[in-house]
C-alpha cells in the first residue's frame, strides 16, 4: 500500500464509522441506478419501438392470420394509443369486386405490449364477411393477447359489438339494411336514406331484391331499386319525391316476387326462407313492400304471411306517394353459398333449419313427430304417394300402393296442387313420402321430426341435382333420407325412342346442346313406372327407419 493510500485511509476512518460507510455505500448504489434509470427515460423515445402485431383479414375465413414484424423507422413519441392513429400503417382486405360496389376495406395494426393482456382493433371500415363482396360498416372489437398470439380465436371473438352493414352482394343475393331517414317511392324504384351510421365506398347500389342472385333468367324478371344514401338528411329536402306523405312506425321488409315465383321449390328456397331469415327477428311488427306484384302469391302463403307480419302486404311499384320509415332491409338474407337450396346457414343466421320447421308447426298447426312402428297397434305409419298429373309421373301408382300396404304401410296417394295450408297437414299426417325427383318433393318441409324422404331419380343424370335440392337439405330438417334410381327400362323415353337412342344411352350427350333442349326430354316427356321386384326393399328399409326412432 503506498503513502498515498494509507494517509487516504486514515482520513476516512477519522472522518467516518463502519456502519456510516457501509450506508455511503449503499447510497452510492442507489443513485447509480436512478441515473441510469434517467438516461433510460430521456432517450427512450430515440430508441426502436417494439414490434408491431398485423391483423390480416381473409373473405373466406375471417381473421385468418396474425404477423409480427418491426417497423421500418423510428417513431418518436408514439404511445400505444397513436399506434391506432391515421398515420400508422394499413392493411388492405382482399375483396371481390362486383358491379357498381366499391370496398375501401382497411384495418388498422395495433401495438401489443407486456402491460397490456388484450389486443383491441378498433376501426372504422369495410369488412367483408364470408362471401359477402363488400359492405360498409362500424365495428369495435377486441380478442385477448394469448388468443392472438395462438391463433386459437373465432368470428365471434372478433365481433363482440354489433356490426352495422349497410349494403350487401353475396353470392346468392343482395340486400341493404338501412337506418335512419329513410324514404321510398314506389314509381321510380328510389330509396333514399339519411343513415345514422358511418358508411365509405360507395354511396348508390343498383340492387333486385330476390334470393337468387347469379341466375340470369330468374333475375330478368325482377325488377330493380336504386339505392342512394347520404349522411346529411338535408340532401333529402332536394328530391323530387322527399316529402313524406305516409311515415310508418315500424321496419320495412322490401322483397320481390318476380324469378321464379309460383313453382314451389322457388317459393321456398328463393322466398319464404329468405323472408323468414329475414323478418322473423321483428316478430310482427314489420312491414312487408312488395315489388313485381302477385296476388296468387300472397294468398299462396297468406298463412306465413300473417305469421312473419302483422300488416296488409303494400304493393309498392304502384305507389306514386312517399313512404317513410326508420329502418329499412331492401332484398332478403339467404344461405351465402352456392347451391345451398332450402337450407338455413346458422353461422350467418340466428336461425336454423329446425327453428324454420318449427315455425311452420305453429302456423300449420302440425304435429311434432312421426309414428314410430312401436306404435303401430294403436296407428300404422302412413306413406304419402306424391302423384304428378303431367311429366314424371308414376304410370304405375297402383302397384306401388299395394307393394306399400303389403310392407305395412297405411297409404295415402295425393298430388300438390291444393293450398298449402291443405297439403301441408296432408303431407304431415304421414310419416313416408316417396316421389319422383321434382318441386313436389319440397313438401318435405311438412314432414314430422324423424320421417323418411324416398326420391326417385329418373333418367336423365339427376343424381347431382337430387342431393343438391332434397337429399343434403333433408339433413338440416332431421329427416332420414332415401333415394331409388330408376334402371333406363323404368323409364318411358324406353318405349318413345328405344333403348340404343342417344337420349336415353347418354344424356350427357343431350344436356351438351342446352338447358332447353334437356328440359324439354327429361323432365317435360318422361314418366315412370317403377320396378316393384326393385322398389320393395327399399320401402322396408323405410319401415325399418321407422322403428329405429
Amino acid at each position: 500500500m503506498t503513502e498515498k493510500d494509507l494517509l487516504y485511509d486514515t482520513i476516512l476512518a477519522r472522518s467516518f464509522s463502519k456502519n456510516e460507510q457501509k450506508r455511503l455505500g449503499y447510497g452510492a448504489f442507489i443513485a447509480s441506478l436512478l441515473f441510469v434509470f434517467t438516461l433510460c427515460t430521456v432517450f427512450k423515445p430515440f430508441l426502436s419501438p417494439l414490434p408491431i402485431v398485423e391483423l390480416q383479414l381473409s373473405v373466406d375465413a375471417g381473421l385468418r392470420m396474425l404477423r409480427v414484424t418491426e417497423s421500418q423507422k423510428p417513431q418518436a413519441l408514439r404511445s400505444s394509443n397513436d399506434v391506432t392513429s391515421g398515420d400508422s400503417e394499413k392493411l388492405a382486405i382482399p375483396t371481390n369486386q362486383d358491379n357498381n360496389i366499391t370496398s375501401n376495406a382497411t384495418t388498422t395494426p395495433t401495438l401489443i405490449s407486456s402491460e397490456d393482456n388484450n389486443l383491441s382493433v378498433s376501426n372504422e371500415t369495410s369488412l367483408p364477411n364470408n362471401h359477402f363482396d363488400s359492405f360498409n360498416c362500424t365495428t369495435n372489437a377486441t380478442i385477448s393477447k394469448e388468443q392472438a398470439i395462438s391463433g386459437e380465436f373465432s368470428k365471434g371473438d372478433i365481433m363482440e359489438e354489433t356490426m352495422k352493414p349497410i349494403c350487401n352482394k353475396l353470392a346468392r343475393t343482395e340486400f341493404c339494411e338501412l337506418s335512419g331517414d329513410v324514404r321510398i317511392h314506389g314509381k321510380s324504384a328510389t330509396v333514399l336514406a339519411a343513415i345514422t351510421s358511418a358508411f365509405s365506398g360507395n354511396s348508390t347500389w343498383q340492387v333486385k331484391p330476390y334470393a337468387r342472385k347469379g341466375d340470369v333468367a330468374a333475375m330478368n324478371r325482377v325488377r330493380e331499386w336504386t339505392v342512394k344514401l347520404t349522411q346529411n338528411a338535408d340532401q333529402l329536402e332536394n328530391a323530387s319525391f322527399s316529402r313524406c306523405v305516409k311515415s310508418h312506425s315500424v321496419p320495412a321488409v322490401l322483397f320481390s316476387l318476380g324469378g321464379y315465383s309460383m313453382n314451389n321449390f322457388h317459393d321456398f328456397t328463393d322466398i319464404v326462407i329468405p323472408l323468414y331469415t329475414t323478418a322473423r327477428r321483428f316478430n310482427g311488427e314489420v312491414q312487408f313492400l312488395v315489388t313485381n306484384k302477385n296476388p296468387s302469391w300472397i294468398n299462396k302463403f297468406k298463412e306465413t304471411v300473417r305469421s312473419l307480419s302483422n300488416y296488409d302486404v303494400i304493393y309498392i311499384d304502384e305507389e306514386d306517394e312517399t313512404h317513410c320509415f326508420s329502418s329499412v332491409i331492401v332484398g332478403l338474407h339467404r344461405h351465402p353459398e352456392y347451391f345451398k337450396e332450402l337450407t338455413i346457414d346458422p353461422s350467418n343466421s340466428e336461425y336454423s333449419m329446425s327453428d324454420f320447421r318449427r315455425f311452420l308447426r305453429d302456423t300449420y298447426s302440425l304435429r311434432n313427430a312421426a309414428v314410430t312402428t312401436r306404435q303401430s297397434r294403436r296407428r300404422r305409419p302412413r306413406i304419402l304417394i306424391l302423384s304428378r298429373g303431367r311429366s314424371r309421373a308414376f304410370v304405375n301408382a297402383g302397384e306401388i300402393a299395394r307393394a306399400a300396404r303389403q310392407v305395412g304401410f297405411k297409404v295415402v296417394v295425393a298430388e300438390a296442387n291444393t293450398g298449402v295450408a291443405s297439403f301441408a297437414q296432408t303431407v304431415n299426417s304421414c310419416d313416408v313420402m316417396l316421389g319422383v325427383h321434382g318441386a313436389g318433393l319440397t313438401n318435405m318441409v311438412f314432414l314430422p321430426e324423424n320421417a323418411v324422404v324416398i326420391q326417385i331419380l329418373p333418367i336423365g343424370g339427376f343424381e347431382w341435382l337430387a342431393k343438391t335440392d332434397f337429399e343434403d337439405p333433408s339433413k338440416g330438417m332431421n329427416l332420414r333420407y332415401l333415394e331409388y334410381k330408376i334402371a333406363p327400362e323404368e323409364s318411358t323415353l324406353v318405349r318413345q325412342y328405344g333403348r340404343d337412342h342417344e337420349i336415353v344411352r347418354d344424356p350427357s350427350a343431350v344436356a351438351k346442346r342446352g338447358w332447353e333442349m334437356f328440359k324439354s326430354v327429361y323432365l317435360v316427356q318422361q314418366n315412370v313406372s317403377v320396378d316393384i321386384n326393385r322398389l320393395k326393399p327399399v320401402l322396408v328399409k323405410a319401415f325399418e327407419l321407422l322403428r329405429r326412432q
